[in-house]
Order: C-alpha cells, then sequence, then structure tokens
C-alpha cells in the first residue's frame, strides 16, 4: 500500500533522558502522531470513531533502534499503511533525522468495541477511505 505521511518532530529537553537522548519509549509517541496524522489526511478522525463506540488499540508494537536523537533535533515522521484486514491495520514508521533513519518498526491496531472490548470489523468507510 502507498499512502505515506510525513510530519515534522522536534526534540525537546523533556523527551531526552539522564543520557540526554530521546528516551526510547518515547519513539512510541512519535509513531502515534505519524499514525494519527496519516489517517487524518485520509479524513479518518479517531476520535468520531471513538464518540460512535469503537477504538484503535494497539496490539503489536515492533520498533529497531539505529541511532539516538537529541536535544533540538528536528526529525521527520514517515508513516505508511503496510497492511490491513477486517480488523487490524499495520502501519510502518521511519523516524530521520535528516537522510538518516533513526529508529523504524511497525505497529499493528485491532478494531475494538469500546463497550465491551471485543475486537470488531473495521467500518465500511475506513476500508473506502484506505483504499
Amino acid at each position: 500500500m502507498s499512502k505515506t505521511n510525513e510530519i515534522s518532530v522536534r526534540i525537546y529537553y523533556e523527551d531526552t533522558d539522564c543520557g540526554d537522548v530521546v528516551y526510547y519509549a518515547n519513539y512510541l509517541r512519535y509513531m502515534e502522531r505519524g499514525r494519527t496524522e496519516l489517517l487524518r489526511d485520509m479524513g479518518i478522525d479517531l476520535f468520531d470513531y471513538h464518540k460512535k463506540g469503537l477504538l484503535f488499540a494497539v496490539v503489536e508494537a515492533n520498533v529497531k533502534y539505529k541511532q539516538s536523537a537529541r536535544y533540538n533535533d528536528l526529525l521527520t515522521i514517515v508513516t505508511s499503511l503496510k497492511e490491513k484486514s477486517a480488523a487490524t491495520m499495520i502501519f510502518h514508521t521511519e523516524i530521520r533525522r535528516g537522510d538518516t533513519v533513526l529508529a523504524y518498526g511497525d505497529v499493528k491496531v485491532a478494531c475494538v468495541k469500546v463497550a465491551n472490548g471485543v475486537p470488531g470489523r473495521i467500518p465500511a468507510e475506513i476500508i473506502e477511505a484506505l483504499l
């Protein structure tokens, strides 16, 4: 699938750990922002679906760390839809500083009914937007 989005993220002091590098868990936050913005660009507002009783829960996350980001770096978060099924979507994200890939990974999200936590089908209008 070829839908891709790029966003910029500036690294602030609050993003770093005691070693003056970005704390590893923050990369997942940047990946979340990338997924959200990719879906928004496709006309999908996740909060609208939450109000309708559906949410998209992360069920798997895999991240490979190559190099560290540091305070004041300007990063580019490149996110694409890698795969989809009736109930799940897999997004691939690269986190770059210039042309250098610092981290990359895949996150799998599942459509879940808010009321009972049971997996559900991704709504047809979302599937259409993803085509």
